[in-house]
């Protein structure tokens, strides 16, 4: 498997808070390249580590089995920051003491002191909100240890080790809700680590295209390109360094928007790639058909994508290599705290082809959140049309319609879909919104045209706010709007007598029906 250069680099090791990969994003965003690796699965701590950073935990550090690592690897060899449990472990295990909070510490607070000379603090402003989240506090440190902040009811909200690089902090300043948040990652990351701030979509791109031509060569890649951002992406930095050598494969599984087949082909011909278009629709539908199951749809769908793009590969002579779009989200999920988390569904995403392929994998993504992959995409020149879409799952339509799966009801789908999609993007909502789609439902209602009554299908408008997806709260539409797209679909859709519109969050619902 290819193995990309990467710059110095912030270590974030994972004690399994919710935040955890929100640090991440935040220290990205500083133009500092980071690694998340789980407490119990550390990485090696090469001459590029510039910094450590423990995250929070759902945990407490007087539990029996709280996740526990070595700090003689880390102390003094690195600047280190411990956010919430990440300082209460430090406290705890240099002499300190954590007890349970006697009131409860959580939600906005002020910094009521702040020792302003301390490198973590300069230019923090005294009274500056922060977001508090712990059950857990700080009831006395060590006596070598220091208090650099604290609140009216916390006592020590920030500390420093004297004379070393060793920090810790009660609050969270990875959420918007601690408003001078960023600056003290700021100060961590460039006065503390002293981090060149050099990962940049630029920096990205000219170091990944220099890393595959080494180490492809004149290899031929194939790669399975879905019309999505991420796949895209890929495809691109790959045309970027190895040209024609890139074979993409677009699949039309017959479970695609309405027109986005011929529609993606064109965008990719534009971009100069080197694209091959396969209608495989029956295969799909016959392999569909009396499958109402939304996980055997879904392994029907992997299965038959196999035998096509393995059908395809076959014919690109001497091909070495399988590029994917996996990015890293993807790659956290694998090693998790606690090893892959519990199947709620399959990926909604193809994954990686088995091995009877016999090809070697290429992911020039990995290294990167999807709101990286957009902006290396921008900076490519990546379509508009493609790059600010909206997340499309992999199985497509087969997992809006809830029950077995027919061409007739893709068809009815894919009108009322495309009706709800252009509503959105003439009213100016499609790109406030993360995610919108339709879902038809495997329920009949009777209605009334004209003088007839009528029994026909219902679809469910869904349009959800997320920054990536793990979470969702559903979009406030105005009633103007949801009444066009409900009256042009029920005029135009042949079919289709009742639309309603999901007002569910996730938790406790998905983002997607199936």
């Amino acid at each position: 498997m290819l193995s990309l250069r990467m710059p110095e680099k912030i270590i974030i090791l994972d004690f399994g808070s919710q935040y955890t990969q929100l640090i991440a994003r935040r220290v990205r965003e500083l133009d500092v390249y980071c690694e998340i690796h789980p407490y119990n699965h550390l990485p090696e701590f090469d001459a590029d580590v510039k910094g450590v950073i423990l995250s929070g935990s759902p945990c407490s550090v007087r539990d029996e089995d709280a996740p526990d690592i070595d700090l003689s690897l880390l102390n003094g060899k690195f600047p280190l920051l411990g956010v919430c449990y990440g300082a209460q472990y430090i406290a705890q295990h240099s002499g300190g003491n954590v007890l349970p909070s006697t009131i409860r510490e959580y939600g906005r607070a002020k910094l009521q002191f702040i020792k302003e000379e301390n490198a973590l603090l300069r230019g923090l402003s005294l009274g500056t909100q922060v977001w508090m989240s712990h059950g857990d506090t700080i009831a006395s440190l060590p006596a070598e240890f220091e208090v650099i902040a604290g609140t009216d009811t916390v006592k020590v909200a920030a500390f420093h080790v004297p004379g070393t690089k060793t920090y810790g902090i009660q609050f969270h300043p990875e959420v918007t809700h601690s408003l001078e948040g960023k600056k003290l990652l700021e100060n961590f990351l460039v006065d503390i680590c002293g981090c060149a701030r050099d990962w940049t979509p630029f920096a990205f791109i000219e170091s990944t295209i220099e890393d595959l031509q080494k180490t492809l060569g004149s290899d031929k890649v194939v790669l399975a390109i879905s019309g999505g951002v991420d796949s895209s992406v890929a495809a691109l930095l790959l045309h970027k360094a190895i040209g024609p050598q890139l074979h993409c494969i677009f699949v039309d599984n017959g479970l695609l928007r309405k027109n986005e087949f011929g529609d993606v082909l064109d965008s990719y011909k534009h971009m100069g790639l080197n694209i091959r278009g396969i209608d495989a629709k029956e295969r799909f539908y016959s392999a569909l058909s009396g499958i109402s199951d939304p996980e055997l749809k879904r392994k029907a769908i992997g299965r038959v994508f196999i035998e096509v793009f393995d059908d395809a590969a076959h014919e690109i002579k001497d091909v070495r290599w399988l590029a994917q779009g996996t990015i890293y989200p993807d790659v956290i999920e694998s090693v998790s705290v606690k090893g892959p988390s519990a199947t709620i569904k399959s990926h909604h995403n193809v994954g990686g082809l088995p091995d009877f392929m016999k090809l070697k994998v290429v992911e020039p993504l990995k290294s990167l959140f999807k709101d990286e992959v957009r902006e290396v995409g921008r900076s490519l020149g990546l379509d508009p049309s493609i790059l600010e879409r909206h997340p499309f799952p992999g199985p497509g339509l087969a997992i809006r319609i809830l029950g077995e799966v027919s061409p007739e009801k893709v068809r009815i789908l894919q009108e009322a879909d495309a009706i709800y999609i252009n509503i959105l993007k003439e009213t100016g909502w499609y790109h406030k919104v993360w995610q919108a789609g339709t879902i038809f439902l495997p329920v009949q209602a009777v209605g009334v045209m004209g003088d007839e009554r009528t029994y026909e299908h219902v679809v469910a408008l869904r349009a959800v706010e997320s920054m990536d997806g793990m979470t969702a709260d559903w979009s406030h539409l105005p009633y103007e709007l949801l009444a066009r797209v409900s009256n042009e679909i029920i005029n135009n859709v042949k079919g289709i007598n009742r639309v309603v519109y999901d007002i569910s969050s996730k938790p406790p619902a998905t983002i997607e029906w199936e």
